[in-house]
């Protein structure tokens, strides 16, 4: 009969029942007590999106969710993908078990670095002053802090690894971090493919966020087509591939994915708020987490967007003079005010061999520049700011994260590039998106100059958006 006291169940409400491990032998480690290791459970006071969660309210997800779902998914593709990887690599690959502890570990991992406002907190603290992301921090806790839990993880729902098998916290480290060109001859070719379900066109990160941020803003209670996305998937030799059946599944999900970055992640008062947020974040940087996280990983542990926020809110009582002068900004921040308002809204998608380069919209300061230049003299030095969010619908062909995606034509039976595809070489290589905001209560007439003033350097909205959206 089935144990079921080994296994234990959380009920999602994107993907129903996820199972982890919670009963393992004495001496060795459960999901369950890595999923209840602080490092886990301070995501669940992160949220997932950011600070759109101000804007649509019924998206206060956390990241603690997503990562159980991206580890429920890493199941999913490794019990599609196994076989397929095992006659790849000629059989020199680890058990399907150890293949699928390893992938779990990874996707529930992958977020452990994130700092309070997830992506925002890589932009303004971690990259510019220590040269980091939460993918490298996250790496470094989970060689310097998790290490030794990893080590002791030998099974997983579907599964015991075979005796000598092993969880190596490198690799998990190797899988949550981008792809470095020319890295593949430093790891086994088994972990190089695998690589491609974490930083590839769609991983378990994204197959999961897609549908949970979707759900929970309500833009969509199903996305996308999971099932025939996966079912379609497989490896080749040259890589994750996925048959010409699966096309149009691939391809309704990057354009749902893309249309998330358009309607939520780039939502005109969402980047508002950003900005807002940005200019007190670095004020208060010092006030708030005056550290290299990798010097400091027990308060970095015990720093998220519940203690920042609460920590804010008492500033106005506090003792120090700083915080009692940049106190009134955050009550702004706390009531969901903010200092900018979108007066111009211009989208533009680049195809393939178009130059995003050589486009006005590449630029913040050159654009800004050029609207001032065709402003009034009396409000040419009016407040302004730019905004220009881009979003990549598919590895740039240079760029290390390309080369991962393949398709397989039946026809022939052999296995082409992505772009070979009519329908995929249709899809743009990105999208950037064209905002040109005012502070807030500005004069109509102000809002009324700009808009002629970006018409004059791009066209009227009817050439530009129309025909570039």
């Amino acid at each position: 009969m089935k144990d079921f006291t080994r296994e234990s169940l959380v009920h999602d409400p994107v993907h129903g029942y996820v199972p982890f491990v919670s009963v393992v032998p004495d001496g060795e480690v459960s999901e369950r007590r890595l999923l209840d290791n602080p490092w886990l459970q301070r995501l669940r006071q992160i949220h997932q999106l950011q600070t759109a969660w101000w804007v649509y309210p019924s998206a206060e997800h956390t990241r603690f969710q997503h990562v159980i779902g991206a580890m429920h998914m890493a199941s999913r593709a490794v019990e599609t993908l196994y076989e397929s990887l095992h006659d790849v690599c000629k059989g020199d690959v680890p058990s399907r078990k150890a293949v699928d502890c390893l992938c779990r570990t990874a996707a529930l991992l992958h977020d452990v670095g994130h700092g309070p406002f997830g992506h925002f907190f890589d932009e303004h603290f971690l990259k510019p002053h220590y040269g980091l992301t939460h993918e490298t921090l996250g790496a470094f806790i989970i060689e310097h802090e998790l290490a030794k839990l990893l080590e002791g993880i030998y099974e997983c729902p579907s599964g015991r690894m075979q005796a000598g098998e092993s969880i190596d916290p490198a690799h998990v480290a190797m899988l949550i971090q981008r792809p470095k060109r020319d890295d593949s001859s430093e790891w086994p070719r088994w972990l190089v493919l695998l690589r491609s379900l974490f930083c590839g066109l769609y991983t378990v990160d994204s197959m999961d966020f897609v549908l949970r941020d979707a759900y929970m803003t309500g833009y969509s209670a199903r996305a996308y087509d999971l099932e025939r996305l996966l079912r379609y998937s497989f490896f080749s030799d040259r890589g994750l591939t996925i048959h010409q059946k699966g096309l149009s599944a691939l391809i309704k999900f990057v354009q749902t994915k893309s249309e998330l970055f358009r309607a939520v992640y780039f939502h005109r008062t969402v980047r508002a708020i950003d900005k807002t947020l940005r200019d007190i974040f670095v004020d208060s940087r010092e006030l708030l987490f005056p550290h290299d996280p990798r010097e400091r990983l027990d308060d970095y542990c015990r720093f998220t967007e519940w203690s920042l926020l609460i920590d804010v809110s008492r500033w106005a009582e506090s003792s120090d003079a700083k915080k009692r002068l940049l106190a009134p900004r955050w009550e702004r921040i706390l009531g969901r005010e903010v200092d900018w308002i979108a007066v111009e809204d211009r989208n533009v998608t680049y195809r393939p061999g178009e130059s995003e380069q050589s486009s006005l919209f590449s630029d913040a300061g050159l654009l800004e520049h050029a609207i001032r230049s065709r402003l009034p003299a009396d409000i040419e030095d009016l407040p302004m700011q730019i905004d220009l969010p881009r979003h990549i619908y598919r590895p740039d062909a240079l760029a290390a994260t390309a080369g991962q995606n393949y398709q397989f034509k039946p026809s022939t039976g052999k296995v082409y590039p992505l772009t070979d595809d009519q329908l995929f070489r249709q899809l743009p290589v990105a999208h950037r998106a064209c905002r040109v905001y005012l502070q807030k209560n500005h004069p109509k007439e102000h809002a009324a100059a700009v808009g002629e003033a970006l018409d004059a350097l791009v066209g009227s909205r009817s050439e530009d958006d129309l025909t570039n959206m």
